[in-house]
């Protein structure tokens, strides 16, 4: 039986505990540094480089993170290595830095970022994954991904990322419809939801509750986070200090 009791464990801090006002990015090794030390489930986000190289990072374009705009998929990792988050010393890490980091200490939930046909980053992810002895989670808001990874990988735990995509001005109607109503998880059969909390309460994900771990992201200040709780079993959350540990 999946053990997805660990998403449960404590709060999940979103791309690590990040804290730019002092210096410490997001999906930094910094960020995941500071999240072990508190006993934080891990956030992540990952993407392909042009080079295979799987790397630990949220946006497809490098502009906000980094000032150059580059997409992060049509560089080669060496070429990543010239620029640094933010305005600090620290670099776009590896996958493979940060699962040596982690090394089970926490749990870990993986973002896969992939929008394409090409299951590449999954099959690469999962050689990695499969001799990674902690516990760990993928969640995608693309379900070609999860998809592969129902047909690969049966004891990996997965999950749908979802939300009322009403920011998302240039999807159709009929597909905003089709994701927030979690129609894919008849053949996905995930494992947990993770929901965009601006989206809730609805009935789609109350009806999945029944059945499934369901988490909320993401949460910010107090407020959200006390609405959140009613619905979800547990948050993903930035600005860490504003919650009970």
């Amino acid at each position: 039986m999946k053990n997805t009791y660990f998403l449960k464990d404590n709060l999940i801090a979103h791309r690590g505990y990040h804290d730019i006002k002092n210096g410490i990015p997001e999906n930094s090794i910094a960020a995941f540094k500071k999240a072990i030390r508190y006993n934080y489930i891990i956030e992540l986000d990952v993407h392909l480089t042009k080079d295979n190289k799987i790397v630990v990072f949220h946006d497809s374009n490098l502009k906000r993170m980094c000032d150059v705009d580059k997409i992060i998929e049509d560089c080669t990792y060496d070429e990543l290595l010239k620029y640094n988050l933010l305005d600090t010393k620290y670099k776009i890490p590896l996958l493979d830095e940060v699962l040596k980091l982690i090394d089970g200490k926490v749990g870990l939930l993986i973002e896969t970022k992939n929008s394409s046909n090409n299951t590449k980053l999954e099959q690469l992810l999962s050689e990695k994954l499969d001799n990674y002895k902690g516990d760990f989670a993928i969640q995608s808001f693309y379900p070609l991904s999860i998809l592969w990874f129902k047909k690969n990988k049966k004891d990996y735990i997965r999950g749908i990322l979802s939300s009322d995509f009403k920011k998302h001005k240039d999807m159709s109607n009929l597909r905003k419809n089709i994701l927030k109503c979690l129609v894919f998880d008849i053949f996905l059969k995930s494992d947990f939801i993770a929901y965009d909390i601006k989206a809730l309460p609805n009935s789609y994900v109350k009806s999945k509750r029944k059945n499934k771990i369901i988490l909320g992201w993401t949460i910010r200040n107090k407020k959200d986070y006390d609405m959140a709780s009613k619905y979800c079993d547990n948050l993903i959350c930035e600005n860490m200090d504003k919650y009970k540990n």
